[in-house]
Parts: C-alpha cells; sequence; structure tokens
C-alpha cells in the first residue's frame, strides 16, 4: 500500500483559511475507500467492523475528511478511526449532533472549540469514532510553530477548571506555551491537553509525575517517557484532578518500545494499510493511570506533504 496516491481518501491540496490559518473545506471523501482500509486495519486487532456501523459517520462527515487520517488502538482494546476536517466547518461535534452522531451533553464544555476557533488560531479540527461503537471524541489543533500558553486558554470560557488549577505545576516543569492541542472525550467525559516539544528534562526521575499526583511508574514506563517528544494529562469535565497521564513518540519502526510489550499493536504498526510515500508513520503512546499502566499506537493512514512534516519522527 505504501505510495499508492490514488487510493488517497480525500482531497490532498488545500488552502489557509485567512482567519486562523488552518484547514480549509475538502473534497468529498472516498469512503468506500476508507471503510475498507478500515476494515483491514480492524481485523489486525480482532475487532469487527461492519460497513452498516461505519456509514454513517463517514456519510456525515463525507465532505469534511483531510489529512491526516489516522488509525488509534490501546492494548486489550478495538480500534478508532480519527481524520482532520477545515477549521470553516467548525466544531464537528455539532455535525455529529446535526447527524444524530451524538446526544446533546447539555454541559459548558460543548462550547469549547466554539470558543478557541473565534480567538485562537486553530489549524485543523479532528473527529475519533470508535469503531463498532460510534462518535467518541473531537480535537483542536494549534499551528505548527504557534503552540499555545496556558493563560489565553485558561481565559476562555468554557475551559474546564483543571488548567488553571495545575498551571503552577505545568509552568514549574517548562510545559506552559508548548500545547499543541486539545481534546473532548464525549463519551467518557473527559479532556485532554497536548503539550509537545518535550524533552528528558520534563520527566527526570519521575518528578513530573509525581507533581501530577500519580503514583511512581515502572522502569519501562519511565524510560519510554525520558525518550518521549509530547505529553498529555487526561481530566474529567468538572474535576481539576489528573486521572492519567500518556507520554508519546513518533516512529516509523514497528519494533520500537513499547511494541514488544503489546503484539497486537505490533502487528498493526507492521501491517495498517497506508497511502503515503516511504515508511508508515506511528506515533506510540504511554498511559500511567493510579494502579495500572499500558500502551497505545496511533498508524497514520493519509497524509500530505505538509502533515508529513509536521508529524516526521525526529532524526
Amino acid at each position: 500500500m505504501n505510495g499508492d496516491r490514488q487510493r488517497t481518501v480525500g482531497r490532498e491540496e488545500r488552502s489557509a483559511a485567512p482567519h486562523t490559518g488552518g484547514v480549509s473545506m475538502a473534497g468529498k471523501a472516498d469512503i468506500e475507500a476508507l471503510y475498507r482500509a478500515v476494515r483491514e486495519a480492524a481485523a489486525l486487532v480482532d475487532t469487527d467492523c461492519s460497513q452498516a456501523s461505519m456509514q454513517p459517520v463517514l456519510t456525515a462527515f463525507q465532505d469534511l475528511i483531510v489529512s491526516p487520517v489516522v488509525f488509534n488502538t490501546v492494548a486489550g482494546g478495538g480500534l478508532s478511526l480519527d481524520f482532520t476536517t477545515p477549521t470553516d466547518a467548525g466544531d464537528p461535534y455539532e455535525r455529529a449532533l446535526a447527524h444524530g452522531l451524538a446526544q446533546d451533553s447539555g454541559h459548558p464544555i460543548r462550547h469549547l472549540f466554539t470558543q478557541l476557533h473565534e480567538h485562537l488560531p486553530v489549524h485543523s479540527f479532528g473527529v475519533d469514532h470508535k469503531v463498532g461503537a460510534g462518535f467518541n471524541k473531537t480535537y483542536a489543533f494549534f499551528p505548527m510553530g504557534r503552540p499555545q500558553d496556558v493563560a489565553r486558554l485558561t481565559a476562555l470560557a468554557a475551559m474546564p477548571p483543571a488548567l488553571a488549577e495545575q498551571a503552577a505545576t505545568l509552568t514549574a516543569h517548562g510545559l506552559d506555551g508548548k500545547i499543541s492541542a486539545l481534546a473532548i472525550d464525549y463519551t467518557r467525559r473527559t479532556w485532554n491537553v497536548y503539550f509537545n516539544g518535550l524533552g528528558g528534562e520534563h520527566v527526570e526521575r519521575g518528578a513530573l509525575l509525581r507533581a501530577f499526583g500519580l503514583p511512581e511508574p515502572s522502569e519501562q514506563l519511565l524510560d519510554f517517557a525520558e525518550m518521549s517528544s509530547a505529553l498529555y494529562p487526561t481530566f474529567g469535565w468538572d474535576s481539576t484532578k489528573i486521572e492519567r497521564v500518556s507520554f508519546s513518540l513518533r516512529t516509523t519502526d514497528p519494533a520500537a518500545l513499547p511494541a514488544h510489550v503489546e503484539p497486537r499493536l505490533e502487528k498493526l504498526a507492521r501491517n495498517a494499510p497506508y497511502t503515503y510515500p516511504g515508511q508508515r508513520v506511528l506515533v506510540y503512546a504511554g498511559v500511567l493511570a493510579p494502579g495500572r499502566e499500558y500502551y497505545k499506537l496511533a498508524a497514520y493512514h493519509q497524509m500530505d506533504l505538509a502533515t508529513h512534516d509536521r508529524v516526521r519522527p525526529r532524526s
């Protein structure tokens, strides 16, 4: 599959939206080709994927799906399809509501991405769809090279209280000014803030994890964290407590840690279908939660040149 440009899902030509510097409207995606790719990836992690279960979300977002498109899996779990949507289409949660893919949460957090789009330079939005389950999560991405400060985000009325509560800890560990994205999980009623461009000093000896109030990680997870380039804590919508933290690392090596620990992750890493030239781009994540450690994998299925530059592994 590598390098087969004819099987790309959405249009590769994108222009910048002048008011945000973000991704603009796409042509219609080839949802039949995308469904076949999702089904192939799902089989690699022993997940059922019927066309009937995928058709509603693919049809609802057909005119919005742009690069990148990503397959996500958690050790011991199923598969999610993640895809990007343009900023000029607005918060994808609103599209999901309009097409009956989600129910209105009635929570103030539902207005957060609209406020982000109005006040900050959002590059693109994204959707996470759990195969066999349904609409799950939305993302908001800031432009590469323009990470955001904690203070600009805490000023938004719909921002949950956790970010302001954790601001001093984040600043003390050099994370202020490194926010690259946010995510809202409408199924679990949690949200994430993503910090990019990290060095080993942010996680040395688990100091950051202790400051987050999390237990000591295993040596294996700590070693992985010290190699990571990004981290993202998870909060409840109405809680200031960090439920878990994930450390992520980009690579093109399917045998990279922690794949050998989770054989199903390595199987997807070696075989997930993709449409761009060169090696398959992967992102592994190690997760620490009270009483549990586990790993996740994101395998990029589709990306354009600009995306490839944004997510390519560090040399």
